[in-house]
């Protein structure tokens, strides 16, 4: 050996140090991903709940219903700062044998990563649930009183150009300024809601097998599964899955664009079966009354039955006068058709929000929605 080429062993030595000593672990699947965020829920709803009967037993149960988004997302908050905000796997993560990691650089996610990940997926959702109802309101309104001008104005227009030459009128162009303003209006709330972004975010999922939640593919966060898996073994995903949320999505957008293209041609034949002075009166009407704006005040309280206990006398004393919302005694109420009293104002913002009964889940209509008078 004392002949040996030095040369020869020094690029032996340099192979043998460049060669790859670390083993990759495989990217978890879509199964592993879904079991362990199942179990986080699991655990999380725990502890929520034990929040809720803390906080019921020392403020009462008034408050602690009055504040139950508080206490859940402030208790997701902690799971996830004593978890994965200090470095730590969930309760979840180590059930799956999962560990999350940097999609670019294949490391554990730094601290910046970690804490964008939580305000992401709590706080930011946290915010936008309290601030869409009031931005919402004040589309509606706004909008409500454009369309209401824009048709008197194209009455006034239709009602002279019938009058002079009524021979040379044109056809209406399928999209106009008052046509999209009143789709506004009507799918304002579906329009405004985060609900097909999460779709087609869960849709990427079920096929590529990552980013479960849509704050994890904006931190570009991954997971890895621990566990030594044997080339027999089969990893398997969701493709199918995938393919069906697609077929869903798809369907329910043609099934939409054929609603609209509907509505507005029984529009058009609504229009031409109306006469003049009728539609004349009728925008008139409608703008002093608007169809979509509540007749029911919606800030001045006309029945206050904490104030004037007399106010509606027939409902009895105690809890019967209390709204099953706001747990206060009843501003304006009013019955749904399915017979749960609630106040004026929070059965509205709640319908539309979510068009069904708070109590019993039966789909409500704010046009059907009486007030009750004494």
């Amino acid at each position: 050996m004392a002949d040996e080429d030095p040369q020869l062993s020094l690029s032996t030595s340099n192979t043998t140090l460049s060669s790859p000593t670390s083993h990759f672990y495989p990217f978890a699947t879509s199964p592993d991903i879904i079991r362990s965020h199942e179990k986080d829920l699991y655990t999380t709803g725990s502890l929520i709940n034990q929040a809720q009967n803390i906080i019921r037993s020392l403020r009462g149960a008034r408050y602690a219903h009055a504040h139950s988004d508080t206490i859940k997302h402030l208790t997701s908050l902690l799971y996830l700062s004593l978890t994965t905000a200090i470095g730590n796997r969930t309760l979840g993560e180590e059930y799956c044998d999962i560990v999350q990691l940097e999609d670019d650089t294949l490391r554990l996610p730094e601290i910046t990563r970690r804490v964008g990940y939580i305000l992401s997926s709590i706080l930011v959702p946290w915010g936008l649930q309290r601030l869409l109802p009031a931005l919402r309101q004040r589309v509606r309104n706004k909008l409500e009183r454009n369309i209401a001008r824009q048709q008197l104005r194209e009455t006034q227009q239709a009602g002279l150009l019938n009058k002079s030459i009524p021979t040379l009128i044109k056809p209406k162009p399928f999209f106009t300024k008052l046509r999209i303003q009143q789709y506004l209006l009507e799918h304002l709330g579906s329009i405004t809601s985060l609900s097909p972004i999460y779709a087609l975010s869960i849709a990427t999922f079920y096929f590529t097998g990552s980013y479960y939640h849509l704050s994890k593919r904006i931190w570009r966060l991954r997971y890895v599964f621990t566990k030594k898996i044997d080339d027999s073994n089969q990893r398997i995903g969701y493709e199918v899955l995938g393919v069906l949320m697609v077929l869903q999505i798809a369907v329910q957008g043609f099934l939409h664009i054929r609603k609209i293209g509907q509505s507005m041609n029984s529009d058009e034949d609504q229009v031409k079966n109306t006469g003049d002075s009728s539609e004349g009166e009728a925008l008139i009407n409608s703008i002093q009354n608007p169809a979509a704006v509540p007749l029911l005040p919606g800030s001045a309280v006309r029945y206050d039955l904490e104030e004037d206990p007399g106010a509606v006398a027939w409902i009895p004393d105690g809890q019967q006068r209390k709204c099953i919302l706001c747990l206060d005694a009843f501003k304006d109420p009013c019955v749904t058709t399915c017979g749960h009293v609630c106040c004026w104002v929070c059965i509205r913002d709640w319908v539309r929000e979510k068009p069904e009964c708070p109590l019993c889940r039966q789909e409500v209509l704010l046009s059907k929605v009486l007030p009750l008078r004494g």
